[in-house]
């Protein structure tokens, strides 16, 4: 069985864009800039976005990161993204999620200029990404797929089965699969039957959130399985599938799978890292 090594992967790409960055600097005086905004003091989610913050230094890239308070009202963090809209210096905005209850999700994200929307989670650039190849793509799927294509994974003609079909991965997996032509069934928490339909997938990505779901005889021999859990179990990270207690079955019949961690997760940051980079060379064209 072949492990997908997301980490390796994603290190390559960092160089390769921290050279590229430090061509286009030279060319347009300019870094590439990406504010993060997070609001209230999620020990995780602080987590997650200082990693971000930190991978974009080392490759050159600015970051701004504010933490605002949870008690910080709609409006207030609606101004401050229109502040940041209006910033020429400013290529992307990315709001950390999940918001506080009191703020409305929907509207803020449809607050962010689609055009410094690296999440790729604005109307405009969901719509884009079912008719142009110019739309911004969720980070996740579009490292899930950097990842398949990277490992020579055949995609064409394949049937591909998400479990998940949130608005971050599974819709955009989708929507990215059956651009490279493969036939894609989509799974939920609603689904009935759901080992009849993951032993059809010859590529399986699980992006549900829940440990241990699948198990190694809801697998079709030679499967590559993708896991996006993430789950936190005695203090250890693991995933939807590839650390449950069916592991050395599941090796033995898949033929090849995504760590937890090392596998998504890295490609994940990459990717970010490369919508940052995409938005900087549209923005600094414009300015030409």
């Amino acid at each position: 069985m072949k492990i997908l090594n997301g980490t390796a992967l994603a290190k390559k790409i960092k160089l390769v864009l921290a050279i590229e960055i430090e061509y286009l600097m030279k060319k347009h005086e300019r870094a590439p800039k990406l504010c993060i905004i997070l609001v209230g003091d999620d020990p995780v989610s602080i987590s997650y976005v200082q990693n971000k913050k930190k991978s974009c230094n080392e490759i050159g890239i600015l970051c701004d990161l504010s933490i605002l308070p949870y008690s910080t009202t709609q409006d207030e963090l609606l101004a401050l993204i229109e502040t940041l809209n209006n910033h020429v210096d400013v290529d992307g905005i990315l709001v950390q999620l999940p918001l506080p209850k009191h703020i409305d999700q929907t509207v803020v994200l449809q607050a962010i200029d689609y055009k410094k929307d690296v999440d790729g989670l604005h109307p405009m650039n969901v719509g884009l990404l079912n008719i142009s190849p110019d739309a911004i793509i969720p980070c996740t799927p579009k490292g899930i797929l950097s990842l398949l294509k990277a490992e020579d994974i055949p995609i064409t003609g394949k049937h591909c089965v998400i479990i998940g079909r949130s608005n971050l991965v599974g819709k955009p997996m989708a929507q990215l699969m059956l651009r490279e032509n493969a036939s894609v069934t989509v799974c939920h928490s609603k689904t009935k039957d759901l080992a009849c339909l993951t032993q059809q997938g010859e590529i399986l990505i699980i992006a549900i959130g829940h440990r241990q779901l699948v198990n190694a005889d809801m697998l079709k021999e030679g499967a590559v399985v993708v896991d996006v859990g993430i789950n936190n179990v005695d203090g250890k990270l693991v995933g939807d599938i590839y650390n449950s207690i069916d592991v050395t079955n599941i090796e033995k019949k898949a033929a090849a799978i995504t760590p937890v961690p090392g596998g998504v997760g890295p490609m994940t940051i990459a990717s970010l890292l490369e919508n940052v980079v995409e938005v900087y060379k549209r923005s600094v064209r414009n300015e030409e």
